[in-house]
This record gives C-alpha cells, sequence and structure tokens, in this order.
C-alpha cells in the first residue's frame, strides 16, 4: 500500500508543477497582448506573434500534462489493487522511459536550441528574427526550469519504486518454495 501512496503522491506533484507551464503560458499570451496594444516600436511590434506562440504552446503542454497525471491519480489505484508487482513494473519501466526522455530533451536539445537561438540572435538583425529567438529563449528556459525539477521528482520516485521491487522479490517465494 505505501507504493500507492508513493506513486500518487508522485502524480499530485506532477498535477502541481504542470500548472506553472499554465501560469507561464498566461503570462506570455498577456505579454502578447501587452505588445499588441501599447508597442510603439518595431521591435515591441515584433513580439505580439512570437510570444502568442510560445503562449499557445507552454498552455497545450500544462494542459496536457495536467490532464494526463490527474487521471493516473485514479489509473494508480486500479492498477495496484488488480496486480501490485505488475503495477511496480510498469511504473519502473514508465520512470526509467521518462528519464531517458529528460536525458535526451530537456538536458541536451533544449540547451542546444537555446545555444542555435542566441547565435541567430548575433548574427540576424531585424526584429522580428531577434523577437522570436528571445521568446524561444524565454520559452526554453521556462520548460527547462520546469522540467528539471520534475526530473528530480521522477528521479526520486524511479530510485524509491526500485526499492520497492527489490522488496516485493524478496517477499515472493521462487519456483522452488524457497524465498530469495
Amino acid at each position: 500500500m505505501e507504493i500507492l501512496k508513493l506513486a500518487t503522491e508522485w502524480a499530485k506533484a506532477e498535477v502541481f508543477s504542470t500548472r506553472f507551464f499554465i501560469f507561464f503560458a498566461i503570462l506570455f499570451l498577456t505579454a502578447s497582448v501587452g505588445f499588441w496594444q501599447l508597442g510603439k516600436t518595431d521591435i515591441a511590434k515584433a513580439y505580439i506573434i512570437p510570444t502568442m506562440v510560445a503562449g499557445v504552446l507552454l498552455l497545450i503542454i500544462g494542459l496536457g500534462l495536467f490532464y494526463t497525471n490527474k487521471s493516473r491519480i485514479t489509473e494508480f489505484e486500479t492498477a495496484y489493487n488488480t496486480d501490485a508487482p505488475a503495477f511496480v513494473a510498469s511504473e519502473i519501466e514508465r520512470a526509467e522511459s521518462t528519464l531517458k526522455e529528460y536525458k535526451t530533451i530537456v538536458f541536451k536539445a533544449i540547451p542546444l536550441i537555446i545555444a542555435a537561438c542566441a547565435l541567430v540572435i548575433v548574427f540576424m538583425n531585424t526584429p522580428v528574427w531577434r523577437a522570436s529567438m528571445i521568446t524561444t529563449i524565454a520559452m526554453m528556459v521556462v520548460i527547462l526550469l520546469i522540467d528539471g525539477t520534475a526530473h528530480a521528482r521522477i528521479d526520486n520516485y524511479y530510485k524509491q519504486l526500485i526499492t520497492v521491487e527489490i522488496a516485493i522479490r524478496r517477499a515472493t517465494p521462487n519456483e522452488t518454495g524457497v524465498e530469495r
């Protein structure tokens, strides 16, 4: 039963974390409206579309993750009550896959995107390019910030799952009836 509590707490923390995507989406969308209404210079006008696009993308990410993790909370209890060892094994597999994705996407691809955008800023001097690249960098930093904390949570969750799996294996007798 401890594993169910652990999984539920992890999912609730993820639901809370995804609200920050929604919060930053609202900030980007508000900035877009602000640039639209108050922007007098070419660079200010150039920010309207990029900040709107970034806001919409962050909103999609936030709402998608929010509902996915919210539904997981109820699914965890059903899966655990059906077959606890299979639930632990599937969660370990999912956590491993997610950790690999974080390693590749969040900690390699996003910093490369930020660096590429910074280079474009150096070489492109038009307001639209600069506004687009600065907005992209800001959005990537938001994703990096939120997913960096999510990585730490799922890594901790994964380690706890491994501990539970080891305990389950020790408690389960093998084919000869002798405990492992």
